[in-house]
């Protein structure tokens, strides 16, 4: 079978890029990784700054909260400008904390390599009602939107520092995010969920802030230099696209919680399928992102939380992928140009067992031409050529998973069979 053109999809992205705040990358050297930095832990200890303030959003429960992180940096370091590593815990988006002791671990051993790291508090919680339903849950959706917007105001915040006090002396051009499952979702998201379109209408993101939310600092660029994806996954391979940050993920293969390949989300989740890290690293290959895949065969969830050789691996990996990327020029940051451009029509129901509509314009529907109805690495399975404004989409026997239904020159339509 054929795969969706390349120039295609880079059309299909270039009509679709947000207009979030996307800034230049600023004229700084890149970091200097001479005699063992950001290799070996030169350093013998870390100073740890808690309970900073990066921002405030409204809590799950509509009330105004506090966002905190804790700081670690490289004791007695005197380098002008350092790359940053923005850690998020795991839990479910319903509990853990900053000071969960996988984050202080892997905040304290990158941070004696030279880094500064930050472990952050982001907004948890979503109704416990209706687990049980089939489809995707609408709450556990907004949380991860949540999550993600505050990870995006934790950017924001050092690169507004950087720009002016520089209390913390970030090199804003080498922010890195990552995370742990809940977190890593989080920071997935951040790195590459980058237009409304996206995100399904039944979350609702007007109502919650749009993408970048309302932590702070607005009008900066929340951009970063690669995403770090521990036990992590998405709604849809498809939002990494080319040109996007370099992508570094561990997973294991036994992971019954989070899918390594792709399924429904386990343990006391809601429901919601998505696509992990043995999906994400084959579609970062062939749009040209930059990554890397450690697989931990016969390893369950987040095994490296509780086992000393998970725990080194995982350290070696991260450290091992993110010294080249120090070397490169932050070309991440560049501007993108704005464009406002809508998908072609709105698929329902989704998810849907059987059938999808498309109500496609009245006017135009005759000028768009056949769709190809790709899977989520953009393999054509089926082509769909409209004979009204009303688009009858069968299943005809495809797996359960997220698809998109692409016509030419136009924003994807995502379509999800149950």
């Amino acid at each position: 079978m054929k795969r969706c053109s390349l120039p295609g999809l880079l059309l299909v992205c270039l009509l679709t890029v947000v207009a979030a705040p996307r800034a230049a990358a600023q004229n700084f050297p890149a970091p200097d990784t001479s005699g063992g930095r950001y290799y070996q832990p030169i350093f013998a200890g870390t100073t740890v700054t808690p309970n900073i303030v990066y921002g405030n959003a409204p809590s799950f429960q509509g009330v105004s909260q506090p966002l905190l992180l804790d700081l670690y940096e490289p004791a007695g370091d005197t380098e002008v400008r350092r790359p940053l590593l923005i850690f998020a815990h795991q839990g479910g988006f319903l509990r853990g904390s900053r000071t969960d002791a996988y984050m202080v671990a892997i905040c304290t051993r990158m941070a004696r390599l030279g880094y500064v790291t930050a472990s952050i508090e982001y907004r948890l919680g979503f109704p416990l009602t209706g687990l049980a339903q089939p489809a995707d849950t609408p709450g556990v959706a907004r949380a991860a939107i949540r999550a993600t917007q505050d990870m995006r105001a934790a950017v924001r915040f050092f690169r507004a520092d950087a720009a002016a006090a520089r209390a913390y002396r970030i090199h804003p051009n080498y922010i890195v995010v990552g995370g742990s499952s809940a977190g890593a979702f989080a920071a997935l998201a951040a790195g590459y969920l980058d237009k409304p379109g996206e995100v399904p209408a039944y979350v609702d993101l007007p109502s919650l802030g749009g993408l970048e939310g309302s932590g702070g600092n607005p009008g900066l660029s929340s951009a970063v230099a690669a995403v770090l994806n521990l036990s992590g996954a998405t709604e849809s391979p498809g939002i990494i696209e080319a040109g996007n940050a370099p992508l570094c993920s561990v997973h294991g293969t036994r992971d019954l919680t989070v899918p390594y390949l792709q399924g429904r989300v386990g343990s006391l989740l809601p429901p919601k399928y998505v696509f992990g890290s043995g999906r994400l690293h084959p579609r970062a290959t062939t749009v040209g992102v930059r990554n890397t895949l450690r697989t931990l065969r016969g390893a369950g969830h987040i095994p490296f939380e509780n086992n000393t050789a998970y725990a080194d691996t995982t350290f070696w990996t991260l450290r091992d992928f993110l010294r080249p990327v120090l070397k490169l020029s932050g070309t991440v940051l560049a501007a993108r140009p704005p464009a406002s451009a809508a998908a072609v029509a709105q698929a329902y129901p989704l998810p849907a067992a059987a059938e999808v509509r498309l109500d496609l314009p009245p006017a135009t529907w005759t000028t768009l031409g056949p769709a190809d109805l790709c899977d989520a690495t953009g393999r054509v399975l089926r082509r769909v050529l409209p004979t009204s404004a009303t688009l009858r989409l069968p299943r005809a026997g495809l797996p359960a998973g997220v698809y998109f239904l692409r016509f030419n020159g136009q924003p994807a339509v995502r379509v999800v069979w149950l």
